[in-house]
């Protein structure tokens, strides 16, 4: 039963949902544009690759909340600075991320399971990490619930794969209902910057060894 779960009614239930939530939201997702054009400037949307599943690469699609401020060298501020009160506000809310529902349609993602993350960071998983790539990459998942950013990257990395290993659809149910009430009281949860917090995994783990 969970492989048939696994396997085909996860991805029939990533349609349909993310298929009515792109419909449902479009007059959100319209204004969010609208906002985004005319206070960060353009591209509305911004694309970065990440690994999915198989590591395989993809272009993850979310609002952009930080403007192209340079310095005289031409070069980029750092985020810190360019992420403005209502990019802020976009990342508060998680409505950066609703261009992400186009991904889970597409089938790149999943509406739940490991957050994709920079392809950089492959060579640094462990062999017990790299679980996260026998499943595709989710709009949310066991570590958003569990502290998002504020946890570190060894706990996270652990949840991702605990996610994996206990995978259900009463698991994924849970989830997906402990992340509407996450957004939905999130306050101060979601870090300025995530690097901020957590730190780039990659340098961490570059430095460790």
């Amino acid at each position: 039963m969970k492989y048939i779960y696994r396997r085909i009614v996860k991805r029939i239930i990533d349609i349909v949902l993310s298929g009515l939530a792109l419909i449902v939201l479009s007059p959100v997702l319209a204004v969010v544009a609208i906002l985004v054009k005319t206070r960060l400037g353009s591209p509305v949307i911004f694309h970065q690759e990440r690994p999915g599943y198989k590591e395989k690469i993809f272009t993850l699609c979310k609002f952009r909340t930080m403007t192209d401020e340079r310095d005289e060298n031409g070069e980029l501020l750092p985020d810190s600075v360019r992420l403005t009160k209502f990019g802020l506000f976009l990342r508060k809310t998680s409505l950066d991320e609703l261009p992400e529902l186009w991904n889970i349609f597409k089938g790149d993602m999943s509406l739940v399971g490991p957050r994709p993350l920079l392809v950089s960071y492959l060579p640094w998983y462990t062999e017990r990490e790299k679980l996260r790539h026998t499943v595709k990459p989710g709009l949310t998942g066991l570590a958003q619930v569990r502290g998002r950013n504020f946890i570190d990257w060894n706990r996270r990395l652990e949840l991702d794969a605990r996610y994996v290993e206990h995978m259900s659809a009463g698991l994924d149910f849970w989830i997906l209902v402990e992340t509407v009430k996450t957004v939905l009281g999130s306050g101060d949860e979601v870090a300025e910057v995530t690097d901020d917090v957590e730190g780039n995994l990659a340098e961490i783990r570059s430095a460790n060894n």
